[in-house]
């Protein structure tokens, strides 16, 4: 684990990265000092996190936000709910894919726009980039049992959405942020 240009620190922030295995939360969450971990809450697909007792009982003991993506609507925005649910103290994790990739190719995929709408609506909220690499392998697809193998994690200097900036520049940016991260 590397911090690249920013400390961990407890001041509001979303923490956003590459998404390749459902391990990734947890190795994040785990990867901050205790103070900031108790107030950082990973999002999490709710479809996923609420099936069986093991599941539930992990997204409960990481204060997960779990998101519906079968009731995603206008009117029921997961970054409405996000930003409802840190409200002045809460730090969140997110992956702006979307979802987990498909391949071993470490390719990051475009981002989706929620990040985009979370830093608009919250501009002092710290964007922190972060890159991990290996994850994959530790928890492939379909698995349950982690693989002890080596992994990286690498948190970068914080960005927020500058002025004038559309939303497809910020994203780009964004997702350029995560990827120059892969070569440190």
């Amino acid at each position: 684990m590397r911090w690249v240009d920013c400390q961990p620190d407890t001041c509001q922030r979303v923490y956003f990265a590459n998404h390749t295995s459902h391990v990734d939360s947890m190795v994040i969450w785990s990867s901050l000092p205790p103070d900031v971990r108790k107030v950082t809450r990973p999002t999490a697909a709710k479809d996923y996190w609420s099936r069986g007792w093991f599941r539930r009982h992990l997204a409960k003991s990481l204060n997960a936000l779990l998101i519906d993506r079968d009731k995603i609507k206008v009117h029921q925005s997961p970054v409405d709910m996000m930003i409802r649910e840190i409200g002045d103290k809460y730090s969140l994790i997110v992956f702006p894919e979307g979802g987990r990739a498909h391949s071993d190719s470490g390719e990051i995929r475009e981002f989706k726009s929620g990040i985009y709408y979370l830093n608009k609506k919250r501009p002092d909220l710290e964007l922190v980039p972060v890159y991990m690499d290996n994850m994959n392998r530790i928890l492939p697809r379909g698995e349950f049992l982690p693989v002890p193998l080596l992994s990286r994690v690498v948190f970068g200097a914080p960005i927020w959405l500058e002025e004038g900036e559309t939303k497809n520049e910020f994203l780009a940016r964004a997702r350029q942020s995560v990827l120059r991260l892969r070569d440190i």
